[in-house]
């Protein structure tokens, strides 16, 4: 069975190119192995995940992650069994949300800056969808 996890935390310590490049290696490396697949995004301080693989692989991968000493705050978004994946395509997409277009950000909240914890599990998720459909994760596998 398969499933779609989403997830936010809030970043430790500034969010730099080098925590996104070995986290992104991390999972590379992993992921196929496990049938994993997903994306990334990121903005200085907040990490937004989705994840989506067998109901198994994914649970121990998010009590993992709930373990990472380099995020707090961690907010499950959304989990539902899936029929097929939205993320087949990236052993693990990434996008900048703070360099997507302003205004596709206020289409799904008041401010137009990232911010899961102040919108719904579901805006968050339609966000995601939306990028997708526009191509707009940076690193294909």
């Amino acid at each position: 069975m398969l499933v779609r996890l989403i997830y936010a935390s809030r970043a430790c310590e500034p969010i730099t190119q080098e925590l996104v490049d070995t986290v992104l290696a991390t999972a590379r490396r992993h992921n196929p192995a496990n049938g994993v697949t997903g994306v990334l995004c990121h903005s200085d301080d907040v990490f937004v995940q989705a994840l989506e693989g067998g109901r198994d692989q994914i649970n121990h991968l998010y009590a993992r992650l709930l373990q990472d000493k380099r995020h707090k705050d961690v907010v499950l978004l959304c989990y539902e069994e899936i029929g097929v994946r939205q993320y087949s395509s990236w052993t693990m997409g990434k996008v900048r949300l703070d360099k997507v277009n302003r205004s596709l950000l206020l289409k799904y909240s008041s401010t137009g800056v990232l911010n899961p914890y102040d919108v719904s599990g579901c805006a968050t998720v339609a966000l995601l969808e939306e990028l997708a459909a526009a191509g707009a994760f940076a690193v294909r596998d």
